[in-house]
C-alpha cells in the first residue's frame, strides 16, 4: 500500500507547470491542449455544484469562454504512488451569461495520475466558493495559520513559485 507523502521538490515543479498549463489552456479556450490535459475520466465539479465529464467541460469552454482570469494561491500536493492530490485557492474571473463579469474564490482539490506514457492528466476537480464562516477559528487552525504566516514572513515569493 502506498504511503500518502508531500511531493519532492521536482515534482512539484512538474505538477505546478501542469497546473499552468491548464489554466492558459481555459483562458485561451485551447481545446486541443484541454483534452490532452484531462483524463476521458474527468469529473469536474463547478462552483455552483454543476458536474460535467471531460466532453462537457470541453463543450462548455467552446460555447461560454466564460474564463477570464484566474488566480492561483499556494498549493499543497500530496502523492500516494502515482496520484497527486493538490489542494489551495483559487479565484476565478468569469464571463457571465448576461456579458458582464465575476470573481468567484474557493478552495480546488485536483486529482491528477500519472499516466503509462509519464505525463500528469486531470481526473477529478472540485471547487468549494468561499462562503460564510458559522464557527470562529479553533485553537489548531490559529496556530497553523501563525506558523504559515511565520514560514513565509521572509520568503521571497519567486522562490515560491509565486508570481
Amino acid at each position: 500500500m502506498s504511503a500518502v507523502v508531500l511531493a519532492d521538490a521536482a515534482t512539484r515543479v512538474e505538477l505546478l507547470a501542469v497546473e499552468e498549463r491548464r489554466r492558459r489552456a481555459l483562458l485561451d479556450g485551447d481545446i486541443p491542449a484541454l483534452d490532452d490535459l484531462y483524463d476521458e475520466s474527468l469529473v469536474h465539479v463547478h462552483a455552483p455544484g454543476l458536474t460535467h465529464t471531460k466532453a462537457q467541460l470541453l463543450e462548455h469552454v467552446v460555447t461560454r469562454h466564460a474564463y477570464l482570469d484566474m488566480a492561483r494561491g499556494e498549493l499543497v500536493i500530496r502523492l500516494v504512488g502515482d496520484v497527486a492530490i493538490m489542494t489551495g485557492t483559487l479565484v476565478n474571473r468569469l464571463r457571465t451569461a448576461e456579458g458582464g463579469e465575476r470573481t468567484l474564490g474557493g478552495v480546488v482539490t485536483q486529482v491528477l495520475r500519472r499516466c503509462d506514457d509519464g505525463r500528469w492528466r486531470f481526473v477529478s476537480f472540485q471547487m468549494t466558493p468561499d462562503g460564510e464562516l458559522m464557527w470562529p477559528a479553533l485553537p489548531s487552525e490559529l496556530a497553523a495559520q501563525r506558523d504559515h504566516d511565520l514560514q513565509h514572513e521572509n520568503t521571497d515569493p519567486q522562490e515560491d513559485g509565486e508570481p
